[in-house]
């Protein structure tokens, strides 16, 4: 059985995302699509709109066989990490291709993008310490000193956030000689950071997100944006736990965990430095909502995504030893399958190079805690019982079966 892998957040599962697990089935020609899902919170900074499970789900029903959790170590860090561990774990699960959407849609301005870099590593790294140097956010500046070594009008955009990711996941599968192999197909409608809701049927996650959570705009004027699992995921989430998650919610924990730590217990956490712990504190003691501590702390050298990262890891705690430490994923966390899904497991189970954990109960070992505590956090931001249902939820339940 040929598998493809995606790396998804299905922050929600939408119409776009039935479009990117079809296409990518019929490009590779896989009878079976995984999905690498990040956990709680996401590669931007931000609490998942519903639970890891909820979205499991709703990938189940939308066209995915088989979905796997990417731990914390990988989902809440920078593309370079974030790619790594997921294409890693689809190497280890066997499978024989991964295909993502991307601005540029040829893969091969991705392949040269990785080649060039590797090849120029020391006039890349220079041209981007000169662009940093001038005030610039290292994704500006990185896309700056492609363009300076490689002269070529036609080369991949760098500026565009799935054409960053998409190049990263090349470079993970090649780097690390993988035999996975890279695919792309073209993003359609509405770009990655759209906040409007067109007349398409296709939005981006974030305007999907904004219409929700900002607008105050019912689940029904989103129904259009996403299949019906979706829409009645989102309803029996509101009905079983009386909210969505956003940052808002949050940010009392935040708050609190800001102004009772010290300057070097901020230190201490990953990705604070250059002291803009200062900073931070200052700002949150300014602000009273999250949004206008964002407004406050935003600088040109920090890109809003970066800053919430941090934010996540003061919420969770996460230190900069626990992340130093982690390297490659140590374990495959089983979230949901269908029957193909299952026949494939069957398939590749024995031959796994890592463990398998369909229960939590069953791994008890040191490097699912950081996976364990996110969890945990992010059940905080709900009211109880809910909160304790969610919690126990990580521990008591089973995968997901459809």
């Amino acid at each position: 059985m040929k598998a493809c892998g995606l790396v998804v957040e299905y922050n929600p599962f939408h119409n776009g995302h039935v479009l990117h697990a079809r296409k990518s089935r019929e490009k590779t020609g896989a009878d079976i699509v995984v999905a690498v899902m990040s956990g709680p919170f996401l590669q931007r900074g931000e609490p998942a709109l519903v639970s890891k499970w909820t979205r499991a789900a709703m990938a189940l029903q939308g066209g995915i066989d088989l979905v796997i959790e990417l731990p914390y170590a990988f989902a809440t860090q920078k593309a370079e990490i974030f790619a790594t561990g997921s294409i890693s774990l689809l190497e280890y699960l066997g499978c024989d291709s991964f295909c993502f959407g991307s601005e540029d849609g040829r893969i091969e301005p991705f392949i040269t993008a990785h080649t060039v870099i590797s090849d120029q590593s020391a006039s890349f790294d220079a041209a981007v310490k000169l662009a940093m140097d001038a005030g610039n956010s290292y994704p500006a500046s990185a896309a700056q000193a492609y363009q300076t070594i490689i002269k070529n009008d036609g080369a991949l955009d760098l500026t565009k956030p799935n054409n960053i990711l998409g190049k990263e996941y090349v470079s993970a599968a090649l780097t690390n000689g993988f035999s996975i192999r890279p695919y792309t197909i073209q993003r359609v409608a509405a770009g990655y950071h759209d906040t409007n809701l067109s007349d398409d049927s296709i939005a981006s996650a974030t305007g999907i997100r904004k219409a929700i959570q900002e607008q105050g705009v019912s689940l029904d004027s989103v129904s259009s944006y996403v299949p019906k699992p979706t829409s009645s995921g989102l309803e029996k989430y509101l009905f079983n736990f009386r909210s969505l998650h956003d940052w808002e919610m949050y940010w009392p924990l935040l708050k609190y965990r800001i102004l009772s730590s010290s300057l070097s217990e901020l230190t201490a956490i990953y990705e604070i430095e250059e002291g803009i712990e200062h900073r931070i504190k200052q700002m949150a003691k300014a602000t009273a909502t999250f949004s206008q501590f964002m407004t406050a702390l935003k600088t040109k050298r920090y890109t809003w995504t970066r800053l919430q990262r941090m934010c996540i890891h003061i919420l969770t705690h996460t230190s900069k030893e626990q992340m130093t430490n982690t390297n490659l994923p140590t374990y495959i966390r089983l979230l949901g399958m269908n029957g193909r899904g299952r026949e494939y497991l069957h398939t590749v189970k024995k031959d796994l190079p890592l463990p398998l954990i369909s229960k939590l109960s069953s791994y008890q070992k040191q490097d699912i805690e950081m996976d364990i505590r996110a969890a945990q956090v992010y059940a905080l931001g709900l009211s109880e019982p809910y909160q304790a249902s969610l919690m126990k939820r990580e521990y008591a339940a089973p995968i997901i079966i459809k």
